[in-house]
């Protein structure tokens, strides 16, 4: 049951991306989840796990989201 290629078995890696927005936490997650889209492939889950923004003079100038990303990890047919 243990071998790799099972039927209903799977194993997914994690990354930590961070987005950036003049405009607001949902943009910077949004921004976020585009930027990893294009080099990463089979993302399954995202979850924010910080939010926190850039100041300056005490105003805000810049909204960040840290955004951990789940994507199925796939096995070259050659490796098994």
């Amino acid at each position: 049951m243990d071998e790799i290629g099972e039927i209903g078995s799977s194993v997914y890696n994690f990354v930590e991306v961070v987005g950036t927005s003049t405009e607001g936490w949902e943009q910077a997650v949004d921004n976020a989840l585009k930027r990893a889209n294009t080099t990463l492939t089979n993302m399954r889950i995202a979850e924010v796990v910080e939010l926190d923004t850039r100041l300056a003079e005490g105003r805000i100038m810049e909204f960040r989201a840290k955004v951990r990303l789940s994507f199925k990890h796939e096995v070259e047919p050659e490796t098994l």
